[in-house]
């Protein structure tokens, strides 16, 4: 399988200081399956004994499959805060991260309802899925490990849903145009009203669209700050859609924990 998505590594918050104590690598999925998965993830650490790490990321409107080398095989549904893990040791994780929407057909319920949740695999696939998973995580190679994986989504043979493709574009169209900041004008681009649209990312993306612009925006913003690049804070706000800087810096603040500039200083001294 060739890598694919190197881009997801912009929601790794203080990302040069992270890719210090871990590896990360993404491939694409089988083709069967493009229409629900983005992409597998299998992150890698050896920090030595007693050694630890706390990382942080601003996620994506994506739910996640992971597989622990711990032990533990779990969905994560859509993490609306800062999604905060501690590695410690040595070890491995093996991550499915489905499209928007993508994880509505296995759910069979709206994606809502697993939002800021973490929940055992076999919730969703059945007590089967516990064997599937410890195969999953015994595997040695990372290829045959996501092969396994593959095969677990695959035993739910989840019906094609024209829908998850309905909202997967939309939310594409959303990451890749920063003038669409407002939730009327998305849902005009996609040719629907507004309510609909609301109800539609409930179902199947597990936030409202709202959420989802804010999302990216702040990631383009938290990248912009990473990047070493001197920053027009004033104009980035204005160009994200904020009425003034002073909103923007509190949203910045409120999702990050620290000022634009604080944060870009920290990113520096890191690279």
């Amino acid at each position: 399988m060739a890598d694919a998505a190197p881009q997801a590594l912009r929601a790794i918050l203080h990302r040069a200081a992270g890719l210090e104590r871990f590896q990360v690598s993404h491939r694409a999925p089988a083709e069967d399956l493009a229409w629900i998965a983005d992409y597998h993830w299998i992150l890698h650490w050896d920090l030595g004994e007693g050694g630890s790490h706390r990382q942080q990321v601003l996620t994506h409107p994506s739910v996640h499959m992971t597989f622990l080398s711990d032990g533990q095989a779990r969905v994560v549904g859509v993490v609306r805060g800062v999604f905060t893990e501690t590695i410690e040791g040595r070890g491995r994780v093996v991550g499915v991260r489905f499209r928007p929407g993508g994880f509505r057909p296995f759910l069979g319920a709206p994606v809502s309802t697993i939002t800021d949740r973490r929940i055992p695999v076999e919730d969703v696939f059945g007590p089967a899925a516990r064997a599937a998973a410890d195969a999953i995580i015994a595997a040695p190679d990372p290829g045959d490990a996501v092969a396994l994986a593959e095969d677990l989504l695959r035993s739910r043979a989840p019906r094609p849903d024209p829908l998850v493709l309905e909202v997967g574009d939309i939310v594409d169209r959303i990451a890749a145009d920063p003038a669409l900041t407002r939730v009327d004008r998305v849902a005009a681009a996609a040719g629907m009203g507004t309510r609909r649209l609301q109800r539609l990312f409930a179902d199947y993306v597990g936030v409202g669209p709202k959420w989802v612009i804010r999302r990216h925006r702040m990631q383009d913003a938290a990248d912009r700050a990473a990047s070493g690049t001197d920053v027009d804070w004033a104009a980035l706000a204005t160009e994200l859609g904020y009425a003034d800087q002073a909103h923007f810096t509190r949203d910045f603040s409120a999702t990050i924990g620290m000022s634009p500039t604080r944060y870009a200083r920290a990113c520096a001294d890191r690279r």
